[in-house]
């Protein structure tokens, strides 16, 4: 399958299963794999780092920037939005324009080594912050220390993450370019 990708790097690996739209507005570095049943959706940009995987069935879709720093993990069925309807009851939600509807536009970051549990959903304005982890079906609705692991619904602070987790990733990486 042919992507007219605003950047696209080495060994990029896209199921033929899964679907891209807005293929202009998204950027990919090296060493990523998206597997079957994805959906990434840019109307404004996706940016996708080195060293990506994007498990089956995750969604990356909306209307602000969606980034993915290098070496994150994004697990099946997860959901990443940077757009949203307003719930409120104060406007229409689904296909209608103008003073009738409401939605909730914020980019989302996830910092280096950040990963995401499977089923777990990300709201619009969320950064995890470097080394940060989100457990399996957490719902996040705010920002992510720098390597605090959250869970729940709404997801709430666990326990600390390891900084040793930079140590290997610049262990794989120099690994990886072949460096003595």
């Amino acid at each position: 399958m042919t992507y007219n990708f605003k950047k696209c790097g080495k060994n990029v690996r896209i199921s033929p299963k899964a679907s891209i739209y807005g293929a202009h507005n998204i950027e990919i570095g090296d060493n990523v794999r998206i597997d079957d049943f994805c959906i990434l959706s840019a109307s404004k940009s996706i940016i996708i780092g080195s060293h990506i995987h994007i498990a089956c069935y995750s969604c990356l879709i909306g209307h602000e920037l969606i980034q993915l720093e290098d070496c994150c993990g994004v697990s099946m069925k997860v959901v990443i939005l940077s757009s949203s309807d307003d719930y409120s009851g104060n406007s229409l939600v689904g296909p209608v324009y103008g003073d009738f509807c409401k939605v909730n536009h914020a980019p989302v970051i996830l910092k280096t080594c950040s990963v995401i549990g499977a089923g777990s959903v990300v709201l619009p304005g969320v950064t995890l912050g470097v080394g940060a982890a989100v457990a399996t079906q957490s719902l996040v609705k705010k920002d992510v220390a720098d390597f605090h692991m959250v869970g729940g619904i709404p997801a709430k602070f666990l326990f600390y993450r390891s900084k040793n987790i930079l140590k290997i990733k610049d262990n794989f990486i120099t690994l990886m370019r072949g460096d003595p």
